[in-house]
């Protein structure tokens, strides 16, 4: 099974981790901004006052040892109103892990961020995983459109891939790292644009 993040989801994927969360109900035009790996100085709390900008909600998988290091900036993503989410202690792929290994790497984040949310890094979670996560509470979060922000290419690229394949219900997968700050910060603004003058939401995933 190849990295997750290299491919738009399939339906071979949604069968293999069938209670996931690939989107939301396609009936109202609300679309699921959510924002992997932080919490960070800097890109962070520029997404928080973009999100502000166009009174726009949002979900941050954040990375266990990141809430520690910047805690403030964690606890502003709270007071915003966004989501707070797990996506491991350490970012960990999970195929090069055992089923104990990987939960206690979730276990620890998830007291972090208090509730079940969760997004594998890399998409990466071995069916064994996958199983024993459900079987412990935890609500799988992927995506079913991606922005490529962390790839070699260029911004204006991120936008048209998210309005491309954005639907209503879309959960789009963002990241705030520095890998892809030059094009989150070029391709958020536009895309926040875009779909409120559609008459669009931005809403946060409920735990």
């Amino acid at each position: 099974m190849k990295n997750l993040l290299l491919i738009q989801p399939t339906s071979f994927l949604k069968g293999v981790y069938p209670k996931a969360i690939w989107h939301f109900e396609r009936t109202d035009k609300v679309i699921y901004l959510t924002f992997d790996d932080g919490p960070i100085p800097g890109l962070t709390e520029w997404i928080l006052e973009e999100l502000k900008r166009f009174n726009a909600k949002a979900t941050f998988f954040c990375v266990g040892a990141n809430i520690l290091k910047h805690n403030t900036i964690f606890e502003q993503v709270k007071r915003a109103g966004h989501t707070v989410a797990n996506h491991t202690m350490h970012h960990v792929k999970g195929f090069q892990m055992d089923v104990a290994d990987y939960l206690l790497e979730s276990e620890e984040c998830r007291k972090l961020v208090n509730n079940n949310l969760f997004r594998p890094p890399y998409g990466q979670l071995k069916p064994n995983q996958y199983k024993a996560m459900v079987e412990q509470g935890y609500k799988v979060v992927f995506w079913d459109v991606i922005s490529y922000d962390y790839e070699k290419i260029s911004p204006k690229s991120c936008v048209v891939k998210v309005i491309k394949n954005c639907k209503p219900g879309s959960v789009v997968l963002f990241h705030d790292n520095l890998k892809a700050e030059k094009n989150v910060k070029y391709s958020l603004p536009l895309v926040l644009k875009y779909y409120s003058e559609k008459g669009y939401r931005f809403e946060a995933i409920k735990p």
